[in-house]
């Protein structure tokens, strides 16, 4: 960094990729700052510089005493250790250290005391609440929502009637002549355990998950115009059940609110529907599959006239981006529903069910909310 670039950083003020720091002395501060760093999208702790922005300036006995400190700070007070890089540059009222933290690969990070730590805004917050500790975890590969057991959803809730045909296609045999115990087997296919079905097991195979899992479905709505009504709509519906059921609930709701187009058809023909339905398949499907189950929400579904919004909770999966997913590539979030899900949806699990979408309708676009956790698909009509 030059000092141009620094004093350019520093007319910007304070954001939530830079911390202006006058002076650090103490080692338990400077690791809750890396901590939260590392746990956000990274950044740059500038020593030197008072929150205002005016230069404070530090001697060249502060700077060895200051990397001492960054160095004990990021190996004994940061868990997992990190490795912040410095650089001292020189301005006319003294040096200014800059510490750049990156992005850790091995979040959730915690201080000495095992504080959560995050950017919020400018400024950090403590992490607290249980949802978001979880996707820190699921996000470095440690624990997955569709893994966590649903209390209260047990053998009994099993639908037998649906989990027998699913076994019958896939495996071609009788289950009741095998003589399995469903129980054992259910667990086998790490979809159960000690007799309590995962997340997965219940969105798959079971016959009562609203009771326990209302929030997972899908809220369906039609308007008019191009604008949510406070009062208004052509038609409505929650869609919720088994992950196949209700997959096949939001496509017929798509289905029969679109127009039908004649596409050079002749006039005795039914029609196409305006919008491709592998499109609208594979973009159920992904909302599906790839949502954060760790939020307690539904899937939405609007249609306006000018377009379809359909709006998922969780942003994309650690750094995936957009511009990543179209070009085919895929970060897997749900692995036991997807291991399913070639069996029961029109999934194919090789990651290029966005770029059949855009082949069969390039009229779509793709928004990642980080700040809001949100991922929405809008697509033009």
């Amino acid at each position: 960094m030059n000092v141009d670039e620094l004093l350019a950083i520093i007319s910007r003020s304070e954001d939530s990729k830079h911390q202006f720091k006058a002076n650090v002395t103490n080692v338990n501060s400077l690791a809750s700052e890396m901590v939260a760093f590392s746990n956000s999208h990274g950044g740059q702790i500038l020593v030197g510089v008072n929150d205002n922005g005016q230069i404070a300036g530090l001697s060249s006995q502060d700077m060895g005493r200051l990397n001492q400190l960054v160095a004990n700070a990021a190996s004994q007070s940061v868990r997992p250790p990190i490795n912040p890089q410095t650089e001292n540059i020189a301005l006319a009222d003294g040096l200014v250290m800059v510490i750049t933290i990156s992005s850790g690969i091995s979040k959730p990070y915690m201080d000495n005391n095992g504080a959560i730590w995050v950017k919020s805004g400018a400024d950090k917050r403590k992490v607290t609440a249980r949802e978001e500790i979880q996707r820190m975890y699921q996000s470095a590969g440690l624990v997955y929502a569709d893994e966590v057991p649903v209390r209260g959803l047990t053998i009994a809730d099993l639908d037998q009637g649906y989990f027998e045909q699913y076994f019958k296609k896939q495996y071609d045999d009788d289950l009741n002549r095998q003589g399995l115990d469903i129980e054992m087997l259910l667990e086998n296919m790490n979809l159960m355990r000690d007799g309590v079905f995962n997340l997965a097991g219940a969105l798959l195979f079971a016959k009562n998950q609203n009771y326990r899992l209302p929030a997972f479905l899908v809220k369906a709505v039609s308007y008019p115009g191009n604008d949510i009504h406070v009062s208004e709509y052509r038609d409505s519906e929650d869609i919720s059940g088994r992950l196949e059921t209700v997959f096949k609930g939001a496509l017929y709701f798509l289905t029969r609110n679109l127009r039908k187009v004649q596409n050079n058809q002749n006039v005795n023909s039914l029609g196409q529907l305006e919008i491709p339905k592998i499109a609208l398949e594979e973009l159920l499907t992904n909302a599906l599959l790839h949502r954060d189950y760790f939020i307690l929400a539904p899937i939405r579904l609007f249609i306006f006239d000018n377009r379809i919004e359909i709006i998922s909770p969780g942003h994309l999966p650690n750094n995936l981006t957009v511009e990543h997913i179209k070009n085919g590539n895929s970060n897997i979030r749900n692995p036991v529903l997807t291991s399913f899900a070639t069996r029961l949806l029109p999934y194919r699990g090789l990651g290029n069910g966005i770029l059949r979408a855009l082949r069969a309708y390039p009229q779509i676009e793709f928004i990642d909310d980080r700040e809001g956790n949100l991922f929405t698909v809008i697509i033009q009509r």
